[in-house]
């Protein structure tokens, strides 16, 4: 089964979404947003509308820059899903987090975007091995 060229236009898009979350790149990733949009990291509080989001966004610039391994994604309609592990250093505390991200797209835009994960690897203390990172 191959993707339609819209499929693959929206399979594209969040590849690079999340390139631009590797190179810490604020403005793209707000920049493919509606106003309204809606970004929620299930079981916190969703963030609610692009101001929001970008601010949330500035609050982590200083951090180091996340490795995302998508291993799965799949695209249907306007939604696009993917498995995915996050590496990502908090302070200073290397982990991994798998996470399934669900983004429904408008009009080329997400208009929501939803991550579900275990908090545990984020509040248990354990750490992930770097290897040649």
């Amino acid at each position: 089964m191959t993707m339609s060229t819209s499929e693959a236009a929206l399979d594209e898009m969040i590849r690079e979404f999340f390139r631009a979350w590797e190179r810490r790149d604020t403005d793209h990733i707000a920049s493919c947003f509606t106003d309204d949009a809606v970004y929620h990291n299930i079981p916190m509080e969703p963030i609610v509308g692009k101001t929001a989001i970008r601010q949330f966004l500035s609050q982590r610039a200083n951090e180091p820059p996340p490795h995302i391994e998508i291993h799965h994604q799949v695209v249907s309609g306007g939604i696009v899903m993917n498995e995915r592990t996050d590496h990502m250093t908090v302070d200073g505390r290397r982990f991994a987090l798998p996470i399934c991200g669900v983004f429904e797209i408008h009009d080329g835009l997400m208009k929501a975007w939803r991550e579900y994960f275990d908090s545990a690897p984020v509040t248990d203390g354990s750490t992930e091995e770097v290897t040649g990172q």
